[in-house]
């Protein structure tokens, strides 16, 4: 079952159970999906769980018989339900729990009166119920239930296949009840013999029965015998003896009369289930009973034959009709069975794979099962053949395994952030699948994909074991080939990835831009994109940030990069911290307050934060690179960037460090605390990205490409690149919202504090102060000995003084200091709140990776202490809300 499946039913299963709380269902469908694990029916098991249940309910007779009665129209998974069913009536919280909401959503036929068994009818109310009965009975067993049945999978198929109208037979074909060959029942009061049977010499009432037999053997009423009406009896096919018989006649007969009643079946369910909407393997099935009805009918032939001659007594008949009553009672239960259950498609081919294996004893009955199997698989086979070799599904009558929505279009893929074009363009339908097939239905599944992808890309795909598939007991047979056409479409689609349209290179490309590889071309790319990026992201020209990406990509290694064309410029209407608050609330009761508190036209964000990247996928290489994917690329660059602008920034800020020596400032008050914190920003922001770069991304990548080169189908291509997307998500911290509320709160810290410390100190440098003392009108000199003339000496001085000044009075200012001892303070706590929030998580959720932050930043034990001291505080917290 897929996820998708998984969290509707739970959805679902909370709605009608009234379960409100902060968890959503994505809680509860994670957690099953951690522990599916497949169920493995056997006879003990089931019959332990229902007995458990027996015991357990208060109405133990009514579980057993609707039970047998489910298990003989051949339900699906019954066992396992019953299994279930089992597991929760030993839970005594979850029982309670049902009980309380079986009094809340009580049907109103739950709480109807049914009248006490001794309460009297009326004459008319008697003769209605019995007029009633009687036109039930003179319908035909079970035509009313077999019209709405065929009702319902006409316009089952006509919803499936809109462009295919199914054809309707005639009116007439149900008009006529004497085209049928089974008995017609009329409503005409019953004529009696002229002479009773009894008064018959006994030669001549044997003659007559006979006579009788072999008519009643064609589908037709007999004289002395005939249909029993009796609506107590609706459904089951019997007839009456005249009692006059001789009692060892009438004996005899009575035991060759159920062959009649088992043709009046198989000719009910031939012709019942030869219409259009019960699919091409009742067709076949149909048509292999056909093939054995004409037996049955020179038999019949031969008898009348034989009846003619004289030479044909009772006794002789019941000998002759020995052979062919195993045939039809095994027909008979075959077609009795698939009408109970409704069965079509794969449900009819399971219950004849059942009833060829109960067969195992008796060898002319089990060679019987194994034709009509073989004749229903053909063209269920002939379905399965096109899909694992070809990649097609032409299924009309919706009876294969595989189902196909054309709703789902590939190029969807890059637009909706989920799988759901791979994972629900094709799933399998658990109904559908013949028991015989169930292990392997998986497997079948990713076969036709395979090809399918193939197809899609313009290639005709010719497996070359292509053969015919054929139902047998040995089921390794057909086993083998759905094997080798899996491994030649596996193969085929594989190759096509990774080497004709060379998926790694690909991903080395995208990882040299996303994930900050290629350095050169960020430092000219954040260069020549400085004054746009501090614009606000609506005001920015998307051309023009386009055109500056095309320069950096120009002038630098990346211009070797084949597929740097495929690079674009994307700006987020979100900042990162709204996106991942956004993405975590998908399909959650969080969703709509996340959509209230945030309205994108009232978001102003800067260039910086709105800045990614996209990327031009094509198919089928966009299986692997959906928008779903390059997503998460988006939201890794994002956090890498904005990491990498911080640094820019601090080290434009440690630029002034230099010039602040020239003036002997060493001793200033405000040198010493603002360049100090600055460098503890740096320290910061470096190992930051050091940790997501090399001890986070670099092992994960090599990870990704040592398991590439060893996949085998692309299905592993697609696990392996999500597990390395994940694992950098969740080791980048942007899996963990509180964690990167933190780690953001203190970017804005060192990004405020670089501001501030620039504008402060936008005079503090010697050749700007000069720069402004030079008149521009003056004529340059003509060598470098005229340059070096004394007024420039002076100028220097003067610009000097000036600078020292303005030193002077920042170190006199009061508020300088105190802004600067506020940064201090809060860089400081929300440091420590980082470190104890990651020591925190790392303990309980056994995460060890991210202990190496805490390692590099605090690997003197300068903040050791204070972190011993929070561990302490909340201890006592805890202590305290416990006592």
């Amino acid at each position: 079952m897929s996820e998708f499946k998984v969290h509707h039913h739970v959805s679902e299963l909370m709605h009608i159970l009234g379960i409100k709380g902060r968890e959503g269902p994505e809680v509860y469908a994670e957690l099953m999906l951690k522990n599916i694990r497949p169920f493995i029916s056997t006879q003990v098991s089931a019959h332990q769980a229902k007995r458990k249940i027996a015991e357990f309910t208060k109405t133990p007779e009514e579980f057993l018989q609707k039970y047998d009665e489910l298990k003989s129209k051949n339900v699906k998974d019954l066992d396992a339900m019953v299994y279930l069913l089992s597991k929760l009536s030993e839970d005594k919280v979850t029982t309670s729990v049902l009980r309380q909401n079986a009094k809340l959503y009580e049907m109103p036929m739950d709480r109807a009166q049914v009248p006490a068994s001794g309460t009297k009818m009326t004459q008319a109310e008697l003769s209605e119920v019995r007029n009633q009965l009687l036109s039930l009975a003179t319908s035909g067993p079970g035509s009313q239930a077999s019209e709405m049945f065929r009702k319902m999978m006409r316009e089952k198929q006509v919803k499936k296949n809109l462009n295919m109208t199914l054809p309707d037979l005639p009116a007439w074909i149900f008009d006529r009840p004497f085209l049928s060959r089974d008995y017609v029942i009329l409503n005409r009061t019953t004529v009696e013999p002229a002479v009773p049977l009894g008064t018959l010499p006994l030669g001549m009432q044997e003659m007559a029965i006979v006579q009788d037999i072999l008519t009643l053997m064609t589908g037709t009423e007999g004289k002395y015998t005939t249909l029993d009406t009796n609506p107590e009896r609706a459904g089951q096919r019997s007839f009456v003896v005249d009692q006059s018989l001789d009692k060892s006649l009438r004996e005899l007969a009575n035991r060759i009369l159920p062959i009649c009643a088992n043709y009046s079946t198989i000719i009910h369910f031939t012709e019942d289930k030869s219409s259009f909407e019960y699919g091409m393997v009742n067709h076949a099935l149909c048509g292999a009973m056909r093939t054995l009805l004409k037996e049955y009918n020179v038999l019949i032939a031969q008898l009348e034959h034989q009846f003619k001659k004289g030479n044909l007594p009772l006794q002789k008949l019941w000998f002759y009709v020995q052979p062919c009553m195993q045939t039809m009672e095994i027909l008979a239960v075959i077609g009795s069975g698939i009408d109970k259950g409704a069965c079509t498609g794969g449900a009819v081919l399971s219950l004849l794979h059942e009833k060829t294996l109960s067969m195992i004893g008796d060898a002319r009955a089990q060679e019987l099962c194994l034709f009509l199997t073989q004749s229903a698989c053909a063209p269920y086979f002939e379905l399965l053949e096109k899909w694992i070799f070809k990649g097609v599904i032409n299924d009309p009558y919706c009876e294969f395994m595989i189902e196909e929505h054309e709703s789902m279009l590939k190029e969807k893929i890059q637009q909706d952030y989920n799988d759901a074009y791979w994972e629900q363009r094709y799933t399998i339908c658990r109904d559908r699948i013949p028991i015989f097939l169930e292990l392997l239905a998986d497997k079948i599944l990713r076969t036709g994909k395979y090809l399918n992808v193939v197809r899609q890309c313009g290639q005709d795909p010719k497996c070359p074991q292509a053969e015919e598939i054929l139902y047998t007991l040995k089921e390794r047979q057909y086993v083998d080939q759905i094997e080798k056409a899996y491994n030649y479409a596996s193969k085929l689609l594989l190759d096509l990835v990774m080497e004709e349209r060379e998926l790694i290179p690909r991903l080395r490309s995208i990882k040299r831009y996303f994930l900050l590889e290629q350095g050169d071309f960020f430092v000219n790319l954040m260069d020549i994109t400085e004054e746009e990026m501090k614009k606000m992201a609506d005001d920015i020209i998307i051309s023009r940030l386009e055109s500056l990406l095309e320069l950096a990509l120009r002038t630098s290694q990346a211009n070797f990069d084949p597929y740097k064309d495929d690079l674009r410029v994307e700006l987020s209407p979100y900042d990162l911290i709204t996106q991942l608050l956004r993405i975590h609330s998908i399909d959650s009761r969080q969703e709509q307050a996340v959509l209230q508190i945030v309205d994108p036209s009232e978001v102003h964000i800067s260039g910086l934060e709105a800045f990614s990247f996209d990327y031009v996928v094509k198919w089928p290489e966009s299986l692997v690179l959906s928008r779903k994917a390059l997503t998460k690329y988006q939201l890794i660059f994002r956090h890498l960037f904005y990491c990498k602008h911080v640094d820019r920034t601090l080290c434009n800020v440690w630029t002034l460090n230099k010039s602040a020596k020239q003036l002997l400032l060493n001793t200033s008050t405000w040198y010493a605390l603002a360049f100090a914190l600055c460098q503890r920003m740096m320290h910061l922001v470096q190992n930051l990205q050091y940790y997501m770069l090399f001890e986070v991304v670099e092992p994960n990548w090599h990870v990704l490409m040592d398991s590439l080169r060893k996949v085998s189908n692309i299905d592993d291509v697609l696990i392996h690149h999500n597990d390395f997307l994940d694992k950098c998500l969740k080791d980048c911290m942007l899996t963990t919202p509180q964690l990167l509320k933190i780690v953001s709160k203190l970017m804005l810290v060192c990004v405020t504090f670089a501001n501030f410390i620039q504008r402060a100190t936008q005079t503090l440098t010697v050749g700007s102060e000069t720069s402004l003392l030079v008149d521009p009108t003056t004529p340059k000199k003509a060598s470098k000995e005229d340059e070096l003339d004394t007024s420039d000496t002076d100028k220097r001085g003067v610009a000097i003084r000036v600078v020292a000044d303005h030193v002077g009075q920042l170190d006199s200012s009061e508020d300088f200091a105190q802004t600067v001892a506020n940064f201090d303070s809060n860089f400081s706590s929300l440091l420590i709140d980082l470190l104890d929030k990651l020591s925190l998580y790392s303990a309980t959720n056994c995460e060890h990776t991210m202990m190496n932050i805490i390692h590099r930043l605090d690997f003197n034990g300068f903040y050791t202490e204070r972190l011993e001291k929070v561990a302490a505080d909340r201890s006592m917290a805890a202590m305290e809300g416990m006592s």
